[in-house]
This record gives structure tokens, sequence and C-alpha cells, in this order.
């Protein structure tokens, strides 16, 4: 769910554990620590030097998101064109099952243009599954799994209910707060007759005698001095709203817009070509990360500078579908993506076997899958965050987990003890590595740009630095593009604040199987080293391999 993993910083930094910083340069995550005096992964050191005159060849990445804004100024011409596809024309000219996907597909989309927004999360749809499924039975005769299974429900089902009614609770409470602050910046507003109130002016009034100028003065000193305002508000109760009408809502179920068999997991042809879909901010804001045009002086400087982004849009606001999410793999797969991004996770599963065939597809065809570890400052490794790299049904000689998958975890702008992100999970076993994750400024939908923070962010990180080692080592394979992006990260000797506590400092090489922060910079050194597995012939113009299959070894 792209909720989870994606904060909007204004109104949550001071519950994370970060606090606005005017003076952090908004490409912080592209600096170097030796030059700039900034944790970053030595981007703009790289382009520099190792690559000043260096000529890599196109890349496609793949963003799996809940849709990105492809007119954008500052990827409108990194954006991948299906080269075979003419636009609105309602034919499928490749013949690939899809029509008109020019710059991608929408697996959250009907035929008829109608699009899926609010979903529910899995554990709801699990609930209202499992409701249907005992509602006509006798559970006093349930034994064995059969009472196992009943007793889960009933669990997950008070689950439910409980967060629904904490939901309702806190809609109620952040709706009560923004309109008591909207009243109250405007009797201020009326008072000093001005439209911007500072803590100065406040000062002045603080002991007033009337009791709603006092309540006034103490609300807009609480939102000015923790640094949001009644639009930030709007975020919360938006958010609440979210949980309380449709990720809880065992009465809401969005599907029948789609329009597929969604018991059927091996339907592949279902969907629209609108990859923006209603609301693109999540995506966008990864796709920058990723690439925004190095080349156009305007907004921002993404991390790969030959790369094609391919718009897959399968995450709703709730959790995504099983379904959705291996068809959209399939689909970025055999349109030639080689590095895959997944910003999204869930803590339920529904059909995990269909996930797991699409990542080893996407393993049969050498394309590296990067996702992003969770938002929950907990700890992978006893506990579920889905998709993951562990096959649910590994045969005796097959492998356990996708040796082609890395798990990000978030870094902040801070060194020593803050090192880490406070909200990012963690994992000895089960996170890979950590990338700036924390003040990230990239591009938002309709030619605007802002900062957000998450593993979401993280994630493309780690996805721009596999692509930029695609582009300019291209006979690596997904193994080794992984294989140096860990072992050439800067290692952490020290201790930090253990995500999700109370300022408990752990060895930082405790919470991922590296120990350590990815840096394009190493990366691309080790690369150079590395002696790679593939013969390359030649690319096609759109930056993917001619007979792709043959020049594999």
């Amino acid at each position: 769910m792209k909720k989870i993993l994606f904060c909007l910083l204004s109104l949550f930094s001071m519950q994370l554990g970060f606090s606005q910083d005017k003076e952090l340069p908004k490409n912080w995550f592209n600096l170097d620590q030796a030059t700039d005096n900034y944790p970053g992964m030595s981007t703009e050191k790289l382009y520099k030097t190792l690559l000043q005159d260096k000529k890599g060849v196109p890349v496609i990445v793949a963003v799996i998101d809940g849709g990105v804004d492809y007119m954008h100024e500052d990827l409108k011409d990194v954006m991948w064109k299906n080269p075979k596809e003419i636009p609105g024309n309602n034919i499928d000219d490749d013949r690939n099952g899809y029509i008109d996907d020019v710059y991608g597909w929408n697996f959250l989309g009907g035929r008829d243009g109608k699009n899926v927004n609010e979903d529910n999360l899995e554990i709801t749809r699990i609930v209202r599954a499992k409701k249907n499924k005992f509602s006509n039975t006798d559970v006093s005769k349930l034994k064995g799994k059969d009472k196992e299974e009943y007793e889960e429900y009933l669990k997950m089902k008070k689950d439910v209910e409980t967060q629904k009614q904490n939901a309702d609770n806190s809609l109620k409470l952040y709706s009560e707060m923004q309109n008591k602050l909207i009243n109250a910046e405007k009797k201020l507003k009326a008072y000093f007759g001005k439209e911007e109130i500072t803590l100065e002016q406040l000062e002045l009034i603080k002991n007033t005698d009337s009791p709603e100028l006092k309540e006034a003065v103490g609300l807009m000193t609480n939102a000015l001095k923790n640094g949001f305002s009644s639009q930030d508000l709007q975020g919360a109760v938006d958010h609440f709203k979210g949980q309380a009408e449709y990720q809880y809502n065992l009465d809401f179920n969005p599907r029948s817009i789609v329009g597929d068999k969604y018991a059927n997991s091996n339907e592949r042809y279902y969907g629209n070509p609108d990859i923006k879909g209603p609301n693109s901010f999540h995506g966008t804001h990864v796709a920058g990360i990723i690439a925004g045009d190095r080349s156009n002086n305007k907004g921002i400087e993404g991390i790969a500078n030959n790369v094609k982004i391919m718009g897959v849009r399968c995450v709703p606001d709730g959790d995504e579908h099983d379904k959705d999410v291996a068809n959209s793999i399939r689909y970025a797969v055999d349109n030639g993506a080689q590095v895959i991004n997944m910003s999204f996770g869930k803590a339920y599963k529904w059909d995990k076997k269909a996930v797991d065939e699409a990542v080893k597809y996407a393993m049969s065809k050498d394309v590296l899958l990067v996702h992003a570890a969770g938002n929950d400052g907990k700890n992978n490794d006893n506990t579920n965050n889905f998709p993951n790299d562990k096959f649910e049904h590994a045969g005796l000689f097959s492998k356990k987990y996708a040796p082609n998958w890395l798990e990000v975890g978030a870094a902040s702008f801070k060194t020593g003890e803050n090192a880490v992100a406070g909200f990012s999970n963690y994992g000895k076993k089960n996170v890979d590595v950590f990338a700036p994750g924390v003040q990230i400024y990239s591009t938002t939908p309709e030619n605007t740009y802002g900062n957000a923070q998450g593993t979401s962010m993280a994630s493309p990180m780690v996805a721009g630095v596999a692509a930029v080692i695609r582009s300019y080592y291209p006979q690596l394979t997904a193994e080794q593009v992984k294989k140096v992006i860990m072992d050439s990260c800067t290692k952490n000797n020290g201790k930090v604040k253990k995500p999700g506590t109370k300022g408990e400092l752990v060895p930082f090489s405790d919470l991922s199987v590296t120990g350590g922060n990815v840096n394009v910079y190493e990366a691309i050194k080790l690369a150079s080293k590395t002696k790679g597995k593939k013969k390359i012939k030649s690319m096609d113009n759109n930056g993917g391999m001619e007979n792709s299959e043959k020049n594999r070894s």
C-alpha cells in the first residue's frame, strides 16, 4: 500500500523524528559526504568524474505504482514509448493483448476508461471472503484446520472492526482540529488585518481577556511551532477518511470497475492504458527520483541519465491485489524492462503463488526487482511485508529466495545516531541495503515539485543506481548488478537509533544484510572491475536487447 510507504513531510515530520531543515539542499541525496558534507549517493561526483566522457545505452525501468504523470515537464522526454503501438486508435497494434499501451498499462482500470482509486486493505478483503465462507456453516462442528481457520478469521474480523472504529474516531478528531484551526486563522487574520500570522504577533496578545481569542492564539501558536497549517491537517483528514470509508469498510468493493474475473489469477488482459490515473503523486515522485531529466535545466536531476520510464499502474489508495502485481511484473518484463521498482507493500497476502511465479519469470528474463522495505519501524525478519523475495512453495532443488531482488530501507540526511529514518523497516536477513529516504525533493503531478519521505523514496534511489550500472555495463546480469550494489555500499560501523524505538542504540550492521548505504560512485567503480556474464551483440533503438534470449548466458 503506497499510503503506508509514503509520508507527507509537513504534517508528520515531528512524529517521525525529523524536523524541517530549511538549509538542506534539495538534491542532498545526490551529494557526497566527503565533498559536500551530506551522506548522499555521490551521484553528481560520479557524472563529473567516472562517467564524464562515457556514453551508456538506454535502460527501461518500470515503475509499478499508483500512476505516473507522463507529461510532466521533467519526465516527458524520459518516458518509455511503445514503438509498435499507435496512440489512440483503439487497436492492439503490437498484438500484445493491451490496446493503446503507449506509455505502459493500468491494471486498475476498466475498458470504459473508469479507474479504481480507493480500495480495501488486504485484511478487509480476506475477512469479507471468509465471512461469506462461514455464513452458512455450523461453526460448532468445525474441527482441525477448519476450526483454526475460523478462529483466525474471528481475530482478523475483530482487528478490522477495531481499526475501523479507530479510523472513525481519528477522522472526527482531525476534522474538529482542522475546523478549529481554520476558525482560529480567520479570527487572527481579521484581528491583525494581515494574511500572515507570526509567533511574534501572537506573543503580543497571548494574555488577552477574550476566551475565544485566547483559544485562537493557543491553537495558532502550537501550529506555527510544529510547522503545520489547516491545509496540512487535510492530509490527516484524508488519511483517516480513506481508512474509515474504504480500507476497513467491509461493504466497499470497487473491483467491479475493472471488470475482470478476479478469482482467475491466470487472467492477463484487463485494464486500460491510463497510466496516470486519478492520483499520480506517489508514482510521479518515484519516477522523478529515478530519471528526472538531467539535461533540461528544470526541476530536479534524477539518479540515472539513460533511462526510459515505463508506467505500470496497480497500486490503489489501499492494498494492491496480488493478481495485479503479478501481471504488472509480467507486463514490464515482456515489454523490455530491465529494472522494476516496487514502492508498495502490505501485511497480508492473497495469492502469493501468482506473485512468486511472476518473480521467477522476471528472474528467467534477467530483470532486477527493487522493493521498498516498509515504513512501520518494524523488523522484516519477523514481520510480514508482501511482496517479498521468499518463495512460498520452493521445491527441494529450487531456489528458496529470488536472487534478482533487492529490499531497501530508508536512510536520513543526518549522520551518527540519526543516520537511519525512524520510520524505516529493517532486517538483518531480509533488508539488503539502505538508501536516502527522508526529505526527498522530486517531481509531482502537473509540472510541480515537492518533498516526500519513506522507503518508497529509498527504493527508486536503488533502482536508479541499478539503471546506471545496466546502462554503462550491460554485460552484467541482474544478479551481478545486485551484488555490485551490495558489495559497494558505504559501511557504517557505528551505532544508530533503532527504528520504531525511543532511541535504543544498535549497530547499523544489525539493520540490514550489508550494514551499509548505497553509493552509485562506488558501485560504478566496482562494476568496471566485474567480468560480465552476458554477451551483448546490439541494442535496439528503444533501449531493449535485440534477440535478448540468444544474448543471455
